[in-house]
């Protein structure tokens, strides 16, 4: 099974909003995590994506980037800690978020504190696009620990 898949499989057997939300891995790879989800299901009162969904599907692009680059160390729990988001146009189309890679020190220096304390945390950037336009940004703080913390 590919990284795709097999994240799509794991969040939509352990994460209910998922499924709600017919969030579908789009790919990962060098640019980053890209999950997308149809309009229908998240759609508010005005015909648009309901800002719920942008946030929910921001979080979990950067859960699921984490997810990915850990799982050869798994068990281990991924949760975010703090987040901030911000709604700049409406999305009236597919939800597209894009987790892109943290900077390599960040990822390095986060990865030594995981294997030294069996803890650590990591900031990590989403946006979603439409029509090649930012309509949304996340940054969120994200925690990683060991079940021993």
């Amino acid at each position: 099974m590919n990284d795709a898949a097999e994240l799509e499989r794991y969040m939509h057997a352990h994460i209910p909003l998922v499924a709600q939300m017919q969030v579908k891995v789009a790919g990962f790879d060098a640019v980053g995590l890209r999950l997308t989800a149809p309009l229908a299901p998240n759609i508010n009162h005005e015909r648009t994506a309901f800002g719920g969904s942008l946030a929910s599907l921001m979080t979990l692009a950067c859960w699921g980037y984490l997810w990915l680059s850990l799982r050869e160390e798994m068990p281990l729990h991924i949760v975010v800690n703090e987040a901030k988001v911000s709604y700049l146009k409406p999305v009236n189309g597919t939800l597209d978020a894009l987790c892109p890679p943290p900077e390599a020190a960040a990822l390095e220096k986060f990865r030594q504190l995981l294997a030294r304390r069996g803890k650590s945390r990591i900031e990590l950037a989403a946006e979603v696009r439409q029509d090649g336009v930012v309509a949304a940004r996340y940054l969120g703080s994200f925690a990683v620990y060991r079940d021993s913390v």
